[in-house]
């Protein structure tokens, strides 16, 4: 049986008095490509902020690689998982070459320079997320979907087995959200690095993801292959408007579109 590359059990968390997680257990195999969904509010962001050490659970346990996750220390964590938030910060006065530079840090010794091993690591993320021609500008001169793509960069430069990305496609145009997943997926199959995602798009989750986690109001609501999860019967009851769910004529995944009011059926009133 395969590995866990992560395994999380009743994890709970609340924000004061607001609980944001409620009892959520599941695992990640070694290799996966693991897409978690759910409306604005779910818990989303505070899950994978959980999964990668940014917040202590209140209660429940998360373990990475057959280690529980309190054992590691911020370097070896470093190491095991590179994380990709959702907001990105652009007002460091750094280059790109200089923050993807940075994926090195938990691998550098006492004196934290880089060799020439490091420098071409770096050169070569920048190069498969198409950022090198930017190496030498700073982050306040890009667009925010070309920070995104410096922070994947970086994140790849980590070279780490676990990737955990925050909507990293949220602020790309539709050539570059392709190119991401697709990146993402060949990590995963030539590499067999494990992806973790969060995603606003259902239908990028439908077509990437080995399976999918739904979570609504904190609860997992569902698990499984995204044709097990993403029903028309699941998603209208997570997101609470009308869909069509049929099936993708691009493989056995499905295909979700939104139904605009004005194609809403009036109810019979007779």
């Amino acid at each position: 049986m395969m590995q866990a590359a992560i395994k999380a059990e009743h994890l709970e968390y609340a924000y004061a008095r607001t609980a944001v997680l409620k009892d959520i257990s599941f695992a990640v195999s070694e290799g996966e490509f693991f897409v978690i969904i759910g409306p604005n509010g779910s818990g989303k962001t505070t899950l994978l902020k959980i999964l990668s050490g940014i917040h202590k659970p209140q209660s429940g346990s998360v373990v990475i690689d057959g280690n529980p996750l309190q054992t590691y220390s911020r370097k070896s964590l470093a190491r095991a998982v590179a994380y990709v938030p959702q907001m990105i910060q652009t007002d460091f006065p750094f280059t790109v070459r200089e923050v993807v530079l940075m994926g090195r840090s938990p691998h550098l010794g006492m004196l934290g320079l880089e060799a020439q091993e490091d420098l071409d690591l770096a050169e070569e993320a920048m190069g498969i997320t198409g950022v090198g021609h930017l190496a030498n500008r700073r982050l306040s001169q890009l667009s925010g979907g070309e920070c995104q793509r410096v922070y994947i960069a970086r994140a790849i430069c980590q070279q780490t087995n676990i990737i955990i990305l925050d909507e990293p496609t949220a602020s790309l145009d539709l050539a570059h959200q392709v190119r991401i997943m697709d990146l993402m997926e060949k990590l995963k199959k030539e590499q067999g690095i494990t992806v973790v995602m969060v995603s606003h798009d259902i239908n990028l989750a439908a077509m990437y993801g080995t399976r999918v986690l739904l979570l609504k109001e904190g609860r997992l609501l569902h698990l499984g292959l995204p044709q097990e999860v993403m029903t028309f019967e699941t998603l209208e009851d997570a997101y609470g408007c009308r869909l069509l769910v049929d099936a993708s004529p691009l493989g056995r995944f499905p295909r979700i579109t939104l139904v605009p009011e004005r194609y809403m059926k009036p109810e019979s009133t007779a």
